[in-house]
């Protein structure tokens, strides 16, 4: 069994803002196994059960804010029984260049606060991360603020398309 997690933060005011990429990605991953997500109280998550071949895989979205994404990570991880080395993680990443992903194992948060709330949970960082561009185009002063803009048009057809290719490249791992 798989575990999937898109990281992002919930509500209406953060929809298609860059640090809500993980949510995207896994929009897009359900729709591509008909799923829908249903709200799970006992985990704070939305959570869809879906099946690749005779694999069961969770795809998830915390409904807690970034910084505490780790507490429904590892609720589910528990509940499932699902060790580290079967979760994937996706999320927005700012020094990966826009339309660009990267798909890698125990490495460090590099400063993101929800794969660090994860590591911290999880007490490792043995766990597969799906790490999709949001690479400003020059620099920023405050990362809270351009994290939490709203994507452009331009970087929102860039991103879709790196998550199509992100979630084809994952999808040959499981």
């Amino acid at each position: 069994m798989k575990l999937i997690v898109g990281l992002g933060n919930p509500g209406k005011e953060y929809d298609n803002t860059r640090h809500n990429v993980g949510f995207m990605a896994l929009d897009k991953l359900a729709s591509f196994f008909d799923a829908v997500f249903t709200t799970a109280k006992k985990f704070n998550a939305e959570i869809a059960e879906v099946k690749n071949g005779r694999k069961k895989i969770i795809l998830a979205k915390p409904l807690t804010f970034m910084n505490e994404t780790g507490r429904a990570v590892r609720a589910i991880a528990d509940f499932y029984k699902i060790k580290p080395s079967d979760i994937v993680v996706v999320h927005d990443d700012k020094d990966i260049t826009v339309g660009e992903f990267k798909l890698q194992t125990n490495r460090s948060s590099a400063g993101h606060r929800g794969a660090q709330s994860v590591i911290d949970r999880l007490k490792t960082q043995k766990f597969d991360r799906l790490r999709i561009g949001i690479k400003p185009a020059r620099d920023i002063r405050n990362t809270a603020d351009f994290v939490l803009g709203r994507i452009t048009k331009p970087e929102n057809k860039v991103i879709m398309e790196a998550i199509s290719r992100a979630l084809e490249a994952l999808k040959n791992e499981l």
